[in-house]
């Protein structure tokens, strides 16, 4: 009898969250990347580019840990863990140090606090469609300005996993996709599935760690004053490049999106590519100089949010 009740109320809560409204299933995304094990292969695709990854992703009493490897063209390895993070790069011998910042990529996107979601998108529910052999409620995030893409979300019914995104031009063209072409979602997960295969071999490869602290741009001189309502600043740093150049780095985020502000000098380097814009996929940058630096802001977001952020960034000598 007990059993019955427990089924029944678990049944109940399901049906529930099937009924909730939009914003839920956004929320049920969020709770799914922190509390679930889980591994797969995705596969990304922007125009004709695409590319094949292998994920495994495991939460517990150390935290959350990940390792995500592509399956496809030149290997590439990214393992995270405890706030670090390690790129290796077989090909060059390099493992590439880094910090974990708040914003994280597919399928763990989505951020605790909803908030500017709800503020600057229209969050509504469309059909159901099976991913991976799931069964996915469709979530659409429809901006209310011009100065962010629209998404498509595909959230297994079951657990609240994200398996398919799909980020959409203006026209509400897809102009990026992340899609789970096969997924297991709980079960335990050996600590040794997420040591990277190039671990050993690695010892004798080259390594670069950014050194990136957390600075104050503005006491440096630089100010930077978007206009980009709902984008909020969640990082800023000096970082190393080529082992000795100080580089600022801001990032912005509007829940969804990330862009990245990266300030360089410029001394006397020649081969610094040209201001302007360029594109690729649902990557825009824009770089223009500003007192003998390199202003460069790249990010998933239309031309004109990037341009803007690029353009309000100023410098006078403290």
């Amino acid at each position: 009898m007990k059993f019955l009740v427990v089924l029944l109320l678990a049944l109940s809560a399901q049906a529930a969250w099937a009924d909730g409204d939009a914003l839920s299933w956004l929320q049920r995304i969020h709770a799914a990347t922190q509390t679930l094990n889980y591994t797969g292969t995705f596969v990304y695709r922007s125009g004709d580019e695409a590319e094949t990854s292998r994920i495994i992703h495991s939460v517990g009493r150390h935290g959350i840990r990940e390792r995500l490897e592509t399956l496809d063209g030149r290997p590439r390895e990214v393992v995270r863990s405890n706030g670090e993070v390690k790129c290796y790069l077989p090909d060059l011998k390099t493992v590439k140090i880094d910090k974990q910042t708040d914003h994280k990529a597919f399928p763990a996107f989505l951020p605790k606090n909803l908030e500017d979601i709800s503020e600057h998108y229209e969050v509504t529910k469309g059909g159901i469609k099976r991913v991976a052999g799931h069964e996915c409620q469709l979530i659409v995030l429809q901006p209310k300005d011009k100065l962010r893409y629209g998404h498509r979300l595909w959230v297994d019914a079951s657990t609240g996993m994200l398996l398919k995104s799909e980020t959409l031009n203006a026209k509400n063209e897809p102009i990026q996709e992340f899609e789970f072409t096969r997924v297991r979602i709980g079960g335990k997960i050996d600590h040794h599935q997420l040591e990277s295969r190039f671990l050993a071999r690695s010892r004798a490869w080259h390594v670069v760690n950014s050194g990136a602290t957390a600075t104050n741009l503005e006491a440096l001189g630089w100010t930077i004053k978007p206009e980009l309502p709902g984008f909020h600043k969640m990082a800023e740093m000096m970082r190393t490049q080529g082992g000795s150049t100080k580089v600022g780095h801001v990032i912005y985020s509007d829940g969804l999106a990330a862009v990245s502000v990266f300030i360089e000098p410029m001394g006397d380097k020649t081969s610094m590519p040209p201001p302007g814009l360029s594109r690729r996929g649902a990557i825009n940058i824009y770089s223009r100089r500003v007192a003998g630096h390199l202003v460069t802001v790249v990010g998933e977001a239309p031309a004109e949010s990037v341009k803007q952020l690029a353009e309000s960034v100023e410098y006078r000598k403290p």
